[in-house]
């Protein structure tokens, strides 16, 4: 998606570590047009597979798979981080390490909004190591629903989380990849 890879070459930032720095059209201010389009363009990619819901991690996932869910005209849901008051006892919780938080964080999910009739389409704003996702596939796996794909908006293919989720046999998209973060800068890789 060549809009989104002129993004990211003119407003992304290498913090070093792997961190690219996306917060001003992902995931703290959002372009709001830019969003839509991925989310379009995801929409596009797996309308074939028939998703009937799609699930995300709280917080940065939540605009991607805002866009995608509305371009397929199904229910989003996003794994909390946080159990909240209102959400049943027996929910669905899985754990995965957070790179940007440097810690466990827990992805919980109400067995009221995912079951064994779901198929469930991934999204993310991020593919990176592939934990998160994985953990996301193991919570509908709980559930006994059906992943039937993992979307990202940007890959970072260095850190390997594609061959993790491959190796589940599932199918896995990316808007744009970044094959490489060296020296400060953003290698972004041609289609």
């Amino acid at each position: 998606m060549q809009a989104l890879k002129d993004k990211i070459a003119c407003e992304g930032r290498n913090l070093g570590s792997g961190i690219l720095k996306a917060d001003t059209f992902i995931n703290h201010q959002v372009d709001t047009p830019l969003m839509m389009a991925a989310g379009r363009e995801l929409a596009r990619r797996f309308a074939s597979a028939q998703p009937t819901k799609v699930l995300t991690a709280e917080i940065s996932g939540i605009a991607p798979a805002l866009a995608t869910a509305a371009a397929l005209d199904v229910p989003v849901i996003f794994a909390r981080k946080h159990k909240p008051i209102t959400m049943p006892a027996d929910c669905l919780v899985e754990t995965a390490p957070s790179h940007t938080k440097g810690h466990m964080v827990e992805l919980i999910v109400s067995p009221e909004v995912l079951g064994p009739e779901d198929r469930i389409l991934i999204i993310d704003d991020f593919l990176a190591s592939g934990q998160t996702l994985h953990a996301l596939v193991r919570v509908v796996h709980r559930a006994g629903g059906a992943v039937v794909g993992i979307g990202a908006v940007i890959e970072k293919s260095f850190e390997g989380g594609r061959e993790l989720l491959a190796s589940l046999g599932l199918r896995v998209e990316s808007l744009a990849v970044i094959k490489a973060m060296d020296d400060g800068k953003i290698v972004i890789a041609d289609d």
